[in-house]
């Protein structure tokens, strides 16, 4: 069974960054869908990027798109999201999943489907105003 432990939240100014990181036990990053979601208060869990098995190509929601990078190192199998110019509108918890080759994909507003569940314990950012 996947398991996936996300770290690396915190309460920041609005235009500061963090840096989230995710673990897994149980399945290699390399060579799987991986994606970030975020649950922001009063809003459904929702995909914010993802990469493919190729790694060639990440795609990222709009909302953050130009001030996120979403990146996977194969070697010390862990997943990196390094938010620049966090807003307010950052605020939620942030969740890292894991998806099969022949079951998941990439939607290109940023989220993978199908994740592998069950989902960790997410790491919690907030961006005060």
């Amino acid at each position: 069974q996947v398991q996936v432990v996300e770290s690396g939240g915190g309460l920041v100014e609005a235009g500061e960054y963090l840096t989230l990181t995710c673990t897994a036990s149980g399945m290699r990053f390399e060579g799987s869908y991986v994606g970030w979601f975020r649950q922001t208060p009063g809003k459904e869990r929702e995909g914010i990027s993802c990469i493919p098995p190729s790694g060639r190509i990440t795609y990222y929601a709009d909302s953050v798109k130009g001030r996120f990078t979403f990146s996977r190192d194969n070697a010390k199998n862990i997943l990196s999201l390094q938010m620049n110019s966090l807003k307010p509108e950052d605020t939620g918890m942030y969740y890292c999943a894991v998806g099969g080759i022949t079951t998941a994909s990439c939607r290109g507003n940023g989220e993978m489907t199908s994740p592998l569940g069950p989902w960790g314990p997410g790491t919690q950012v907030t961006v005060s105003s």
